[in-house]
């Protein structure tokens, strides 16, 4: 009866690309493709309760991840601090939904989605397969916060800058020194920096440490340009209307 939630599953492994995957991965690309087309001018009203949607699935999914850790007796200083760059960006979309600061959108924008996207398509499930909760919580979450950010850009009119891609960059290479300091002390791995995931990650295939950490950086750093190309195009594209004729 509890077999979705039992820690000590024992049923089919999760299946990366498997049927199961690809609906959830689905589903989450038919909610961007109606934000992008299906969602008109949407009332402030309507664009509240959506909100409050977001606020709600990530207050859920992230409790219940603690909760259960804390059930099943797995729950450690090691692991479950909230210093992984996803874990970060759970609080920080929480915040930003709720007071729309411009500062944490930079952050949710650049990093919900550059970072949130490989732990989407490649998550680090383990032995739980689909649909286990600890796989449903790694999909539903890390589909939200690519969703939030996409979701404020188109319809609550935010947008990056040049700036917002520099102070981004550079407060996440802070952030990895200061975390890097902590896995010391605690002997932890959070950012993934000490070493890598026992299970199959992007990472397996960017070299040994410490050379998968500079891939990473530079993996990001593409992201975070093509993450900002369509306002570069935008924004070239209004320059040469305003031109005289």
């Amino acid at each position: 009866m509890y077999g979705w939630i039992d820690p000590n599953y024992s049923g089919e492994p999760f299946q990366l690309f498997g049927p199961k995957h690809i609906i959830v991965v689905a589903f989450f690309a038919l909610v961007i493709l109606w934000l992008f087309l299906g969602w008109k001018n949407p009332t402030e009203q309507a664009k509240k309760r959506f909100r409050v949607i977001l606020i709600a699935i990530l207050l859920f999914w992230e409790g219940a991840w603690h909760g259960w850790n804390i059930w099943a007796g797995t729950w450690t200083l090691q692991e479950h601090l909230p210093l992984h760059v996803c874990s970060v960006m759970v609080w920080s979309s929480i915040f930003m939904l709720l007071t729309r600061n411009y500062r944490i959108y930079e952050f949710v924008y650049f990093m919900g989605i550059a970072g949130a996207m490989q732990a989407f398509l490649t998550p680090e499930a383990g032995k739980y397969g689909l649909w286990h909760f600890r796989a449903m919580q790694t999909l539903i979450v890390h589909g939200t916060l690519i969703v939030t950010p996409i979701y404020l850009t188109l319809k609550e009119g935010f947008r990056p800058t040049w700036r917002s891609f520099l102070r981004v960059a550079i407060g996440m290479n802070i952030y990895m020194v200061i975390v890097f300091f902590i896995n010391r002390a605690l002997g932890s791995n959070y950012l993934f920096i000490m070493q890598k995931p026992p299970s199959a990650s992007l990472l397996d295939v960017l070299g040994p440490w410490p050379w998968y950490i500079l891939a990473m950086e530079a993996i990001g750093f593409t992201l975070f340009f093509l993450l900002y190309l369509p306002w570069v195009i935008k924004d070239a594209r209004g320059r040469r209307q305003a031109l005289p004729a």
